[in-house]
């Protein structure tokens, strides 16, 4: 019997390959979508979709154009070989559309980006890979710019002359993927500040398809250059590829579940008098702390919420326009909880100016008071505000977190001639400590301002887990410190899979930048993958720096150094050397965020909820696997709850609305339950008081209400502006407004809360002529003094004429 050859072998292996080929091959002439919403584009949009339809026919492929995104649905996008983003900005893709455009690459699509989809979905950093690098502050005007061609041998630049010129404007770009192959670059000459010659043309294969970008493309007189098309068509033809039908079994991510899917159920309503943190019993019963002392239970089964003990606490002063923050803060219970019944609590005691971390026995539905067991406790300085922290998590191996606030004033001291102004207290004269954060939060040798990690002994002491910030026995250090540098650290959570810890920090309340202070202030959503420093008070948000400021003289020195900070402080008992600053994971200001845009704008206060994982739960009751390695994070004031994607090692990807269209009332507590739904602990609409709509509920998922995958329902989360449905028609306009913004979390009508009574304002104002143009200013701008040292929080995104109908109304109280 013959063999057959080595020949014939290979003649069938490639008979295999061509008949799988042929049989994944799209029938018919390729098809790309080319999809623009760029307004400063549109008057050049027409020509440019036409000159693209053009280079279709003439290069053997079809053009569909659009300016909306309804067709980045998975049913649609299946049909075309490549996807073109021609002078996109902005959030061009909802998180729907977001995850199904993600699969189409993942199954093979191919991606084209023309000049500005370079500066759309910045704060998505997958797409960012994707394009290959992000627009940078960098840029010039229109001008001429001499092309370099990097590359000679790849279709879409051999057509491209050595010192090809061509007008269009420029930039830089930063996150630049170094995976890409660069194939055009322009020269330095076009940019007004020294740079290197920049790429702005590449190619790669990413994420299972194939991506090719061009700088060029910004102005409508390029889609009538013929070497910029030639360059343009073979470009497209590299994204088109071998025209294959999609395999959507390599997708690695998954659609969004329909927002339909969750409900929120309400199971208590205006029972609570200011809770503060609240942890799931493994019965589903829930534990509530209430920071004037109670402990409050509610009872799943007969859907009651009773007082089961009480902590005195200090929780107010007597000092005149000062409000203490402290009290019951904090409240976690035993992972081992079902053998030992222990709950751990985080207090100020009335009769000692500390802060407590104590262990208790819970049993019988009933705080045992004679079982305390003092674990920790560190001074804290009373009859000023503010900031406790007081938020308790256990981690991996039964380490025990607790958060702890600088205890330091933020506002401005009355009476002196320099003062704060909203920026970052560190007042280093003798006699003003109080409004000197150096003190607690940059300080080594202080628990205040930080994030303390112990790990807890069968007696109720202590052990130093390994990788704390500080060895135990470091001269003037604390060994229980696992972060410094936190004003305000308000909500943790752990990483039950990574062991990372996330916290939101609440920032300071500067409107501006200002002139050798520093920056203005921002709230931080943060992530710990190690002990670290987080900057405050020398730093916030991206290692913003803020300047040594003199408040005797009014003069600044040179701004803090990041990477070598100094705490020179007389009230530092630390090291005076400090680490090197961690930038924050996440951060936005009172106004628009320039790289986290959903965060939206006005007051804010950052949280974080759980890090989720289906896995752990009942297959009955747990959410979709969608949400798997998802942070939750949410806003108290803003009323907004966000859901972050990260890469495998950690780093944002991005973020997305999660279940906008449940309104919570000013949630201060986000748990995940044994049976694997979010609990949500409301604190109601005014601050220091019982509040009617605070409220304990859960948000459960249904995947029969769900089941069509990919529907949207409105955002209740509304801001002013918005159109109140029902209420329209019976509620004046500015009143409407005002129930549609977070107004209500400082102000109401005649209860006084941390801001004045809309009556006290009116009535304040009811003779001043230049009361409307005055409030219009403080709304928009935020400030304060004019009603205690509470800042106001800025509100720069209301229109004018919203924010008039807004005083209008209030000036008629």
């Amino acid at each position: 019997m013959n063999k057959p050859s080595l020949s014939t072998f290979f003649a069938l292996l490639l008979l295999v390959a061509v008949v799988i080929s042929c049989q994944n091959k799209r029938s018919g002439t390729p098809r790309v979508l080319v999809y623009s919403n760029d307004s400063t584009f549109a008057s050049d949009r027409a020509a440019a979709f036409a000159s693209l339809q053009k280079l279709g026919r003439q290069n053997d492929f079809l053009v569909d154009t659009t300016s909306s995104a309804d067709l980045f649905m998975e049913d649609s996008l299946q049909n075309y070989a490549a996807v073109i983003f021609l002078n996109t900005v902005g959030d061009a893709l909802d998180n729907y559309q977001e995850a199904d455009f993600q699969r189409y690459i993942n199954a093979g699509g191919g991606f084209v980006g023309i000049h500005s989809a370079a500066s759309t979905e910045i704060d998505w950093r997958w797409y960012g890979r994707l394009v290959g690098g992000t627009y940078a502050a960098d840029s010039s005007e229109v001008k001429e710019g001499t092309i370099i061609v990097n590359d000679t041998k790849h279709s879409a630049s051999e057509v491209v002359p050595q010192g090809w010129v061509i007008a269009d404007d420029w930039h830089t770009f930063t996150d630049f993927n170094d995976q890409v192959n660069v194939l055009l670059s322009v020269g330095e000459e076009v940019f007004k500040a020294s740079v290197n010659q920049t790429p702005i043309s590449w190619y790669h294969p990413y994420d299972g398809g194939r991506s090719f970008y061009t700088s060029i493309g910004g102005q409508g007189s390029n889609y009538s250059d013929e070497t910029f098309l030639a360059h343009l068509a073979a470009g497209i033809e590299y994204a088109i590829g071998d025209n294959l039908e999609l395999d959507y079994s390599k997708a690695t991510t998954l659609r969004v579940p329909a927002s339909e899917g969750f409900q929120k159920v309400t199971v208590a309503e205006g029972e609570f008098y200011e809770p503060t943190e609240m942890t799931i019993l493994p019965n589903l019963d829930i534990l509530v702390a209430q920071r004037r002392g109670e402990l409050m239970l509610f009872n799943k089964q007969a859907r009651t919420v009773t007082q089961v003990g009480f902590l005195d606490v200090y929780h107010e002063t007597q000092e005149p326009n000062v409000n203490a923050e402290e009290g019951f803060m904090g409240l976690t219970v035993d992972p081992n909880f079902a053998e030992n019944n222990y709950i751990y609590t985080f207090y100020s005691p009335k009769d000692t100016s500390v802060n407590r971390l104590s262990r208790f026995v819970f049993e019988n539905n009933k705080l045992d008071l004679s079982s305390e067991k003092v674990i920790l406790e560190f001074y804290s300085q009373r009859d000023i505000c503010c900031h406790t922290g007081g938020s308790l998590a256990f981690g991996k191996d039964n380490t025990l977190f607790l958060s702890t606030g600088d205890n330091s004033t933020p506002f401005d001291e009355p009476g002196e001639a320099f003062v704060n102004k909203g920026y970052s207290p560190r007042d280093l004269r003798k006699g003003h400590e109080q409004y000197d954060a150096s003190r607690s939060a940059g300080n080594t040798n202080d628990l205040r301002g930080k994030v303390l990690r112990i790990k807890i002994n069968q007696d109720g002491s202590y052990d130093i887990p390994q990788g704390n910030l500080f060895a135990a026995g470091q001269e003037n250090t604390r060994p229980e410190i696992y972060v410094m540098g936190s004003r305000n650290p308000y909500r943790i959570s752990i990483d039950k899979k990574t062991g990372y810890l996330y916290w939101g920090d609440v920032g300071p309340d500067a409107n501006e930048d200002g002139e050798n202070r520093g920056p203005k202030g921002y709230d931080e959503v943060n992530q710990a993958r190690e002990a670290g420093f987080f900057g405050w008070p020398f730093f916030v948000a991206n290692n913003y720096a803020y300047y040594p400021y003199d408040y005797q003289t009014g003069k600044s020195g040179e701004p803090y150094d990041a990477a070598r900070p100094v705490n020179n402080s007389p009230n530092n008992t630390g090291l005076t050397e400090l680490p090197a600053a961690t930038p924050a994971f996440i951060w936005y200001p009172y106004g628009a965020s320039p790289d986290f845009p959903q965060v939206g704008s006005g007051g804010r206060n950052a949280m974080t909820g759980p890090v989720y994982d289906s896995k752990l739960f009942p297959s009955e009751t747990r959410y979709p696997e969608y949400y798997d390695g998802k942070l939750i994070i949410y806003d108290w004031i803003r009323g907004w709850v966000k859901a972050v994607s990260m890469f495998p090692n950690g780093d944002f990807n991005k973020m997305e609305p999660f279940i906008p269209h449940i309104k919570f009332n000013s949630p201060i507590d986000m748990e995940v339950g044994p049976d694997g739904k979010i609990y949500v602990l409301e604190y109601g609409s005014g601050w220091f008081s019982k509040n009617k709509d605070s409220g304990l509920s859960w948000v459960e998922y249904s995947e029969a209400a769900g089941q069509n995958g990919g529907a949207k329902v409105p955002d209740a989360n509304g801001a002013a502006g918005t159109t109140m449905g029902h209420q329209q028609g019976t509620m004046p306009k500015g009143e409407s407004l005002i129930a549609a913004s977070d107004c209500k979390s400082c102000h109401s009508l005649d209860t006084k809360s941390v801001g004045p009574t809309y009556q006290a304002v009116a009535e304040r104002y009811r003779n001043d002529k230049d009361a409307t143009d005055l409030l219009v200013k403080k709304i928009r701008g935020g400030g304060s003094g004019n009603w205690g040292e509470v800042a106001m929080a800025a509100h720069p995104g209301l229109e004018q004429s919203d924010v008039e109908e807004m005083v209008k109304w209030i000036l008629s109280q």
